[in-house]
């Protein structure tokens, strides 16, 4: 709930909290790209101008990377004029991609041959490189020498995700609509027929009133993930890498019923694997796995979705790219995993590695040493208004007011928590006091609470995110609750499982009550040995027996 402040507001807010930074370029923090062979050719100077990086090809003999400056240089071999420069020869120095010029890249994959796919900020597409196959999308088979904008059946559409396969191509909407063309041998375009596609065509069948909300490409197949959690699959399927429990292709979109009751956030594809990432933090995998890719300790291909262990902790982000046959994942507590084909060795089971992002474990042990996504940092020295604020946060030198909370003071901007809080505007607006006592809350809540509107985030266990939640439904900071929601999601286990669906139930927070009710019917024979459930209340017990019968919960 905030609202525009006044001049005078603004003048107090430039006068107590911003601090000057000068930007120069030394400052800026650098993209740790070293680890790629390719930008070895690259001078310190140009290193430290660069921003996102994108490396790909064969043999990762290719680089395509963006600077401060918002300039785009290409570099390497420029096979089939994958480089976009507009003729086929080889760069040992970097080239500004000027056809490109002014536009700003959101989002970019590859292919086999290689072709490049590249989303703007603004939502256009544009392809060239490798199109033997129609997997520019522009109605040739004529390799696509400069960046051609691909406008056929998406000129009233936002691009927001785009994926590749060897030789054809996915892009996803803002509307949650999924777009495919090029090789089809497979049914990989997603038509119903084998027949190559040379323009954008909508995937529809199962998907025509689903809204996806991110999508992949293994070798030659697809994966999409929609809004419920529910993962649709197509293409190619030799190695099981569709899930579906056969090997027979699939040309149309087919839900991947294995997962039933399971919700997916992320899907990741190798050459002919797949990995899927579910709101709980817990990796599933299926497919080829001759070098041990699913990490399941053996290398028997699975046509079914297999969980992969790799330790206790929550996994946040996993990663495959489909021209390797390599797998990554990364823990909510920062440990990077990486198990398949690693510089010539199968690792059949999830490694740990002393790597801080999955990033580095393909520019390690991949082969090729490519990019599984688009590298992309953002200055960090420079001050905005939003980083000065987070900074004067609790900070008694320049604060006007302080809150007493279990004998410890907060500092606060009284300007700032009327600009930012409905509750402070009217609170605050005759009192003079700078000091404000506070006894309905705990200390760590209202900390957090004061952080969260100088930050916009918040950093709690979900013990006290619980607190929080109680804090943002008193003062109907609806977005705050939310948050609580996201937190409480992360840390749920069988231990606290049932106290978080009691919290959820008593501020009427729906959407955590069904995903803590979820929980505990995937985990039901340990969540009713736990002494959460012993002492659960008797209408929230009779509520919860009741649901879950209703959803089979106790049948044999």
């Amino acid at each position: 709930m905030s609202a525009l402040p006044s001049d005078l507001e603004l003048s107090y807010l430039r006068e107590k909290l911003t601090k000057p930074v000068q930007a120069t370029l030394s400052s800026l923090k650098m993209l740790d790209v070293g680890k790629w062979p390719i930008f070895s050719l690259c001078s310190e100077e140009e290193l430290q101008l660069i921003r996102q990086a994108c490396v790909f090809g064969s043999a990762g003999n290719e680089v395509l990377y963006t600077t401060v400056n918002d300039e785009i240089f290409v570099l390497g071999t420029n096979c089939c004029g994958c480089l976009g420069l507009g003729d086929v020869q080889s760069t040992i120095e970097p080239r500004r991609l000027d056809s490109l010029s002014g536009k700003k890249i959101a989002c970019l994959s590859y292919g086999s041959g290689p072709h490049i796919v590249l989303a703007t900020t603004e939502g256009e597409v544009f392809t060239w490189g490798h199109n033997a196959y129609s997997q520019l999308g522009n109605g040739t088979t004529n390799h696509g020498l400069v960046p051609c904008h691909i406008s056929t059946n998406l000129s009233n559409k936002q691009v927001i995700e785009v994926a590749c396969g060897s030789y054809h191509s996915l892009v996803l909407t803002s509307d949650g609509e999924v777009f495919a063309w090029g090789y089809n041998n497979s049914g990989q375009v997603g038509s119903g027929s084998t027949i190559n596609q040379p323009i954008p065509r909508r995937v529809t069948g199962c998907l025509q009133n689903k809204v996806v909300v991110t999508i992949a490409c293994g070798q030659m197949c697809c994966m999409a993930v929609v809004d419920s959690g529910e993962v649709y699959v197509w293409g190619y399927n030799g190695n099981g890498q569709l899930g579906l429990g056969n090997s027979g292709n699939q040309p149309t979109p087919c839900r991947v019923a294995a997962l039933q009751g399971i919700r997916v956030q992320r899907v990741a594809c190798g050459y002919a694997h797949t990995l899927v990432l579910t709101d709980e933090g817990q990796v599933y995998a299926w497919g080829a796995n001759s070098y041990g890719q699913l990490g399941t300790g053996n290398k028997s291909n699975q046509s079914y979705p297999t969980p992969v262990t790799v330790e206790k902790d929550r996994i946040i982000e996993i990663a495959a790219c489909h021209s390797t046959h390599t797998s990554a994942a990364k823990t909510q507590g920062g440990h990077v995993y990486m198990w398949g084909q690693c510089r010539g060795q199968s690792v059949i089971l999830p490694h740990l590695t002393h790597f801080s992002c999955t990033d580095d474990v393909f520019a390690c042990f991949a082969t090729p040493a490519v990019t599984w996504r688009l590298l992309s940092v953002e200055p960090d020295d420079h001050l905005t208004v939003a980083e000065s604020l987070k900074r004067e946060f609790d900070n008694p030198d320049t604060a006007d007011l302080k809150f007493l909370v279990d004998g410890k003071y907060i500092y606060a901007h009284k300007v700032l928590l009327k600009i930012r809080c409905e509750h402070f505007r009217s609170s605050l607006e005759d009192n003079e006091d700078d000091i404000v006592e506070m006894s309905e809350f705990s200390y760590p809540v209202y900390r957090a609470f004061l952080e969260y509107l100088y930050t916009d985030s918040i950093s709690l266990s979900p013990e006290e995110a619980v607190g929080l939640l109680d804090l943002a439904t008193f003062y109907r900071e609806n977005r705050l609750k939310k948050l609580c929601q996201q937190t409480i999601k992360q840390g749920i286990c069988e231990e606290n499982a049932i106290a978080l669906l009691s919290a959820a139930v008593k501020y009427d927070a729906q959407d955590l009550e069904e995903f803590c009710f979820r929980f505990c019917i995937n985990h039901l024979t340990v969540v009713t040995q736990t002494s959460g459930f012993a002492e659960m209340d008797h209408d929230l017990l009779k509520n919860f027996i009741s649901k879950a019968s209703r959803v089979g919960a106790f049948k044999n």
